[in-house]
């Protein structure tokens, strides 16, 4: 964090640390890899104010925001999963059980567990998306959230059985580090059509 401004952050040279830029305007990142179902860790630092989100198949978010002393978390809050938009509202937010963010300044962890959304052999969804389980700082947060769509400021509009994992890089500084993706098998059990 810059001292005299607590609100942006000051990269310095080395390696292993994305960072986006003094005052967070940046595009967001969009990994070249697609996958389907997921196990990913993700380390985060975000400056005063600030916001980002971290895009399973870059169309659903787990919010990054800084929620420091948030006593009622909500679905825009860090840990939570973003509302879906529609006719200028939000609809089918989730917001997390708990508030475990740390002050800004501080390195923050996700551990999430992803399922892609299933079709059918015609390409007809049959299963939502899931969030089997959202873990932040350690404390559990969601589990077997469904997703009925992407969330607002997505990617893609559509949904698929693969997509990229992407960074949002245009709300505020934020730092990243430490990701980790590691595809899983199939374990949900599926409904026959």
């Amino acid at each position: 964090l810059l001292e005299s401004n607590p609100h942006f952050l000051v990269p310095q040279a080395g390696q292993g640390t994305l960072v986006n830029g003094k005052d967070g305007r940046t595009v967001n990142l969009l990994s070249d890899e697609h996958h389907g179902d997921v196990e990913a860790h993700i380390e985060f630092l975000v400056s005063k104010d600030s916001n980002s989100g971290v895009y399973f198949h870059g169309r659903y978010e787990v919010q990054i925001l800084d929620s420091w002393g948030v006593e009622n978390p909500e679905s825009s809050d860090c840990g939570g999963i973003y509302k879906r938009w529609k006719d200028g509202r939000g609809f089918d937010g989730h917001a997390p059980r708990d508030n475990a963010s740390r002050p800004p300044g501080q390195w923050q962890t996700f551990d999430v567990v992803f399922r892609a959304p299933r079709f059918d052999a015609d390409g007809r969804k049959i299963k939502n998306a899931r969030f089997e389980k959202v873990i932040h700082n350690d404390i559990v947060f969601l589990e077997n959230v469904d997703l009925t769509g992407p969330t607002r400021s997505s990617a893609f509009d559509d949904e698929k059985p693969q997509g990229p994992l992407m960074l949002q890089g245009d709300h505020g500084p934020v730092a990243y580090r430490n990701i980790r993706v590691r595809p899983l098998q199939d374990q949900r059990v599926e409904d026959t059509p």
